[in-house]
């Protein structure tokens, strides 16, 4: 690979994906490149496609070995070469991320009115309990509106959301609607920031809003992988608020019309560099898969 192929991406066509996470780039590789496929992919071959985006063979490398240990990926040892598949917890989250992308949407036309309200009272000392709990109701589309109490537009399965973390004597669900004075509108701007999430859009139509997006990327893979890392970390932070209560020109709109379109745009290329570059196998069915 030349130079230009190894060196991270630089000043102006830094987005979001430029500063992600090893990690947050692995999964959204994993979701375009193998959750389909039933495959495993050969280490050194997933270091030949990270190099692209500028990430290093040890931080691919450390990466493969903390999602084993989080049960993110299995090990397939064939000869001298380890590959690496998915796991059942792995497939369920790709697929949910898979789900935020392509069938919910950036924008919600369709909400009836109804908040979903997740109350809870932790000990002071479950900080870890406290953490992972927030974590799930924010990627559910939970905002906190005071303490202890998250609200969703909408019908959130709290159950799903909530699974595995034992903290179901806990927490108190209800559904119901705005009722004065209070205005549905002003619970939407009390439990979630939305100029925050606003400049998030803003941010990814700065980068990706302008004719070839990225010329300093090697090809269509790179960029096929740095857009879709790009635009789950802005999905997965975006509660889907009712568009009524929103500004007319919510960045949204366009941000997701410029993601589809590039998508399309990059598939079929990335797809065949993709099999010309991944050394894969068959892998073994994951544990609790259906």
């Amino acid at each position: 690979m030349t130079r230009a192929e190894t060196e991270p991406l630089t000043g102006q066509e830094k987005g979001p994906a430029a500063s992600a996470r090893p990690q947050t780039l692995m999964l959204a590789f994993l979701g375009l490149h193998v959750l389909e496929h039933g495959s495993a992919v050969y280490s050194g071959s997933a270091i030949e496609v990270f190099a692209r985006v500028g990430v290093s063979e040890d931080a691919v490398r450390s990466t493969l070995t903390r999602m084993v240990k989080r049960d993110l990926l299995a090990r397939h040892r064939r000869g001298r070469k380890m590959y690496f598949g998915l796991t059942a917890r792995s497939i369920d989250v790709l697929r949910d991320g898979h789900d935020r992308i392509w069938g919910a949407g950036a924008v919600n036309h369709d909400w009836d009115g109804t908040w979903t309200l997740v109350g809870f009272s932790l000990p002071e000392a479950w900080r870890s309990q406290r953490h992972d709990l927030r974590s799930r109701l924010m990627w559910a589309g939970f905002g906190p509106l005071q303490n202890g109490l998250w609200i969703a537009p909408g019908h959130p399965d709290v159950p799903a959301v909530v699974a595995g973390l034992g903290l179901e004597d806990h927490l108190n669900v209800l559904r119901g609607q705005a009722a004065e004075p209070t205005e549905a509108s002003q619970l939407l701007h009390r439990a979630f920031d939305t100029g925050a999430i606003a400049e998030r859009y803003r941010a990814f139509l700065g980068q990706w809003d302008r004719p070839n997006p990225l010329p300093s990327a090697p090809d269509d893979l790179a960029r096929q992988l740095l857009l879709h890392t790009d635009w789950l970390q802005v999905v997965r932070s975006d509660p889907r608020l009712p568009a009524e209560h929103l500004p007319a020109d919510w960045p949204a709109i366009r941000a997701e019309r410029v993601f589809r379109t590039l998508s399309a745009q990059y598939d079929a290329p990335a797809k065949q560099l993709a099999d010309a570059v991944l050394d894969t196998i068959p892998a073994e069915p994951a544990s609790g898969q259906g």
